[in-house]
């Protein structure tokens, strides 16, 4: 599960919270708040890999008393699918695309007639559950008999 982590100022005439991590008094002039509790910078940390969870986001996810970073969320518990062009694995760390319920590796996101790659805000159409540029997708669709009204 994903929960916030937030940073606040200690205010000087406040009483000293005690540190979920360590118990003892938080004394800093920044603590983190996170799973309705208060942290020490230092001890908020991921289970795994030790790295500071108030610096790597703004985010900590938690599963089985775990307190893990978003990538050892995922290595652990991630789901892993297979991609739709090529069948093979998709680890669940890894960035990918979705067309309505297909997910692809970014390299194989791109049309599967002339393998064009798509860049940010270019069209692509899904039919028979393949990727197609404008132009293939537009050559289908004039083949099977439909031309598109231009007006």
């Amino acid at each position: 599960m994903a929960s916030c982590i937030q940073m606040l100022s200690v205010q000087p005439d406040t009483k000293p919270k005690g540190c979920a991590g360590c118990n003892r008094k938080i004394k800093d002039r920044y603590l983190l708040k996170a799973l309705d509790k208060y942290w020490h910078e230092d001890c908020l940390k991921c289970a795994c890999c030790d790295c500071r969870l108030g610096e790597v986001g703004s985010t900590l996810y938690t599963k089985a008393n775990l307190i893990l970073c978003r990538r050892d969320y995922l290595r652990l518990f991630g789901v892993t699918g297979n991609c739709a062009a090529c069948s093979k694995l998709i680890p669940a760390f890894e960035m990918v695309m979705r067309a309505k319920e297909n997910v692809y590796h970014l390299d194989c996101f791109a049309c599967q007639l002339c393998n064009q790659r798509f860049c940010v805000g270019d069209k692509f159409f899904l039919k028979n559950n393949m990727i197609l540029c404008q132009t293939d997708y537009e050559e289908g669709l004039m083949k099977e008999g439909y031309a598109p009204q231009v007006r």
